[in-house]
C-alpha cells in the first residue's frame, strides 16, 4: 500500500485522511500540522500516523491541507527538505492551481490539486457521509493517474477543470455558499427589524429559501425567478430599496447590488420566453 504523509490537518486534512486510512487506500505516515499537540489530536482523529514536529520521512503521496496562502512556501521548503523524486503531491485548495506546487515539480515529483466541493465544519459528519462528493481536480497527468481511483476510492466524484480558471471555479462555490449564508443573514435580520423573532423569522424564510433553490437546481436560475422583478415591478423595488437603506445603510447597499444583478437575470428570462 502506498504511504501518505499529511501536512496540515485541519478540519479538510484530517477528515480525508481518514477516509484514505479507514477504506483502505493510503497508509497514512507521518502527519504534521503547525504544533505537536494538533498533529496528535489530528492523528486520533484519523486513527492512523505518526504525528511529527520535525523533517518528515519520504512518502509516495503526500496531501498538503494548508492555507491557500502557505501552499507555495510550504511546498519550497518541502523541496529543500525531503527527496520528492516520484512523488505524487497534491494541494487541497479551491482557489489556487497545481502550479502552486512547482517546486516540488521541479525536484521531481507530479503535482496536482484535489478541492472537494463541500463545508467541512464538522469533520466527523463530513467523513461519514462523504460518498457522492465532488472534487475539482486538475494537475499533473501520472498525478492524477493515482489521485483520481484514490479519490474514487472514497467516494469522490471527480470533475476536470481547467487550471487556468481556478479562481472563477472557486468564486463560484463562494457565491452557492458563503455568499448565500450572507443574503440570508441579511433576510433574518430585516424580519426582525419588522419585529418578528429570529426563530420565527427562520421559519418563514424556510419555505423561501429552500423552495426557491430547489426551483434553481431544477429549472436553472431565470425559470426559477419570481418577484417584484421578475414581474417589472421597479416601483415596488425603489421602495424596498429606500426602506432597507433607512433601516441598514450596508444592507441597503447589498439589496441594490443584489437588485441590479436581477434585472439583468429578468432581461434574460424574458428574452429565453420571446
Amino acid at each position: 500500500m502506498s504511504t501518505l504523509n499529511i501536512v496540515g490537518a485541519g478540519h479538510v486534512g484530517r477528515t480525508l485522511g481518514r477516509l484514505f486510512a479507514v477504506r483502505g487506500v493510503f497508509a497514512v505516515q507521518d502527519v504534521q500540522t503547525r504544533s505537536l499537540a494538533s498533529a496528535r489530536a489530528a492523528v486520533a482523529f484519523i486513527g492512523a500516523g505518526a504525528p511529527v514536529d520535525a523533517d518528515m520521512r519520504p512518502a509516495d503521496v503526500w496531501m498538503l491541507a494548508v492555507a491557500d496562502d502557505a501552499i507555495a512556501g510550504v511546498a519550497a521548503a518541502l523541496a529543500q527538505a525531503t527527496p520528492m523524486a516520484g512523488a505524487v503531491v497534491f494541494h487541497c485548495s479551491g482557489a489556487k492551481a497545481s502550479g502552486e506546487l512547482d517546486a516540488l515539480r521541479r525536484a521531481g515529483a507530479v503535482v496536482a490539486s484535489v478541492h472537494p466541493v463541500r463545508s467541512f465544519a464538522d469533520p466527523a459528519a463530513v467523513a461519514a457521509a462523504f460518498d457522492g462528493t465532488f472534487c475539482g481536480v486538475e494537475g499533473d497527468a501520472d498525478a492524477l493517474d493515482v489521485l483520481l481511483p484514490a479519490f474514487e476510492a472514497i467516494g469522490a466524484r471527480p470533475v476536470r477543470i481547467d487550471p487556468a480558471a481556478k479562481t472563477a471555479y472557486h468564486a463560484a462555490a463562494v457565491f452557492a455558499s458563503n455568499y448565500l449564508v450572507t443574503v440570508m443573514d441579511a433576510a433574518l435580520r430585516a424580519y426582525e427589524a419588522a419585529g418578528i423573532p429570529a426563530d420565527v423569522a427562520r421559519e418563514l424564510a424556510r419555505p423561501l429559501a429552500t423552495e426557491t433553490l430547489a426551483n434553481v437546481l431544477r429549472l436553472g436560475p431565470a425559470a426559477a425567478l419570481s418577484g417584484p422583478i421578475a414581474r417589472g415591478d421597479a416601483a415596488t423595488v425603489a421602495r424596498q430599496h429606500a426602506a432597507v437603506t433607512a433601516w441598514d445603510a450596508p444592507t441597503g447597499a447589498l439589496y441594490d447590488a443584489l437588485a441590479a444583478a436581477t434585472w439583468d437575470l429578468a432581461r434574460r428570462k424574458r428574452a429565453g420566453q420571446d
